[in-house]
């Protein structure tokens, strides 16, 4: 048999646990006990649901939010994190800058013309579609063109154009002057040279920094360190200049593109697993500022600044912070490699051409 002072601690310990157990008691001899020691435990106990055991019920009903609107908060910081930090999102549709139809809208020349793509992988079109590199493109529309751009390339302004797209994939610019332009046909003096070039980049990024920085593969190199080879650079461009000028007896305009840069203006190569490079903005510019001087010297060569217009499409598109983020198209428009465009880029690379062109040509 129970003691009644048992019976007592049960009652005891059910009231203090679940004040509304009053009236519903195990041993009915020991409630009266029970109850009058519970309430030294818990003042509020003595009624059925009582003021103290609300409040408790109403931090149980609030912790349900709390706990929601917390996970909802991680969820979306976490989100937002990968979205700025990690992800580097390609959009869809056209892209770069609109080039006028009026300038397309009639014939510019009846003259034979000749168009040449020289460089490296760029004008190679590595990446791309058979079809949709800038180079292939700047001929002729693709079919499912964008309806701003159709009917605008040169294939429907040059009646007489024909074609010859001379460019390797990792060519240096030491590599066009001895392994591409060797094979440029000298044209008849009635022809007229449209030559588009990008070289320069494979100088700058080979090898990665996996070999100590050397000339044309000058990655992890010092600013001190390069200066003897951008000057190399710079006579290496005016020597292709003179050289392409003697294939076109009848004249020809060179449109060079400048040089890119995939960290958009950063300098943190890390960012994108590569070594960390404390000088690559400067070396980049340099490189830049070598093919400047060129054309100055150069009356017939033309800079197309991709370098400009690619800047909020690299590695940080995403970031709404950023002096060179682009409102209107935050993506990113660079291939696998970081090292070509992919192929909203090379849209963007043949509008870029197009409008030189015709700002050169239409007139």
């Amino acid at each position: 048999m129970i003691h009644k002072s048992q019976r007592v601690l049960v009652e005891i310990v059910i009231i203090i646990r679940n004040p509304r157990s009053i009236g519903n008691v195990i041993y009915k001899d020991a409630a009266p006990t029970a109850l009058k020691m519970a309430k030294q435990f818990n003042p509020l106990a003595s009624k059925g649901f009582p003021p103290f055991n609300q409040a408790m019920m109403r931090i149980k009903r609030n912790r349900l939010p709390i706990i929601f609107v917390s996970g909802l908060v991680l969820v979306m910081a976490a989100s937002a994190y990968l979205y700025l930090w990690c992800s580097v999102p390609v959009g869809r549709g056209s892209a770069g800058p609109i080039v006028s139809s009026e300038s397309f809208s009639h014939k510019w020349t009846d003259r034979p013309v000749l168009l040449v793509g020289l460089g490296d992988s760029m004008t190679a079109g590595f990446g791309a579609r058979k079809g949709y590199s800038y180079f292939d493109r700047l001929i002729l529309n693709p079919s499912d063109e964008f309806q701003s751009m159709k009917r605008i390339c040169l294939g429907k302004v040059l009646s007489k154009l024909t074609f010859t797209n001379l460019a390797i994939s990792g060519s240096t610019s030491t590599e066009l002057l001895e392994k591409e332009l060797p094979y440029l046909t000298q044209s008849d003096p009635n022809t007229m040279g449209i030559v588009v070039i990008t070289t320069g980049g494979n100088d700058l990024i080979h090898n990665y920094g996996r070999t100590p920085p050397r000339e044309e593969a000058m990655y992890g190199a010092t600013f001190e360190e390069a200066q003897p080879w951008i000057s190399n650079y710079e006579r290496r461009l005016d020597s292709m200049v003179r050289k392409i000028e003697t294939h076109f007896p009848g004249g020809c305009q060179i449109f060079l593109a400048n040089i890119y840069d995939p960290t958009d203006g950063i300098g943190d190569a890390e960012r994108a697993r590569l070594p960390a490079w404390k000088d690559s903005l400067k070396i980049l510019a340099a490189y830049n500022n070598a093919i400047s001087s060129c054309t100055q010297k150069h009356p017939n060569l033309h800079i197309i600044d991709i370098h400009t217009a690619f800047l909020g499409h690299g590695i940080h598109c995403t970031q709404f912070w950023r002096s060179n983020y682009d409102w209107h198209d935050p993506h990113y428009w660079f291939y696998d490699n970081l090292e070509d465009p992919n192929e909203r880029g090379y849209d963007v690379m043949r509008r870029l051409f197009l409008i030189e062109i015709a700002k050169t040509l239409n007139q």
